[in-house]
């Protein structure tokens, strides 16, 4: 009996010890901001990043940082796919074969 009980003790202490913090919402969601700052400088921000961004912003003012960080890393993605277009295409028109 004594030893279930350590188990779940052990158990609860180790799912709150990977929750994620304040603080790690705080640096996803400035790594988010932070691409789609530069995919606002070379003009090809994606209104869906933006919608995501606003979401990881309302999960973690509610102080759900688990979905918080999820919708910021997401947004964070969407903006490096973004940046990558918007380099990309620079160079790839040069590479279409006119017809």
């Amino acid at each position: 009996m004594k030893a279930k009980l350590v188990l779940l003790a052990v158990l609860l202490t180790a799912g709150s010890a990977f929750a994620a913090s304040e603080a790690d919402y705080k640096a996803a969601y400035a790594a988010a901001e932070a691409a789609n700052a530069e995919a606002g400088k070379l003009r090809n921000q994606w209104s869906p990043t933006v919608s995501t961004l606003a979401a990881a912003k309302k999960a973690g003012d509610a102080g759900d940082f688990d979905k918080a960080i999820e919708a910021a890393k997401e947004a964070e993605a969407l903006a490096k796919a973004s940046i990558f277009q918007a380099t990309s295409e620079k160079t790839r028109w040069k590479e279409m074969e006119i017809r």
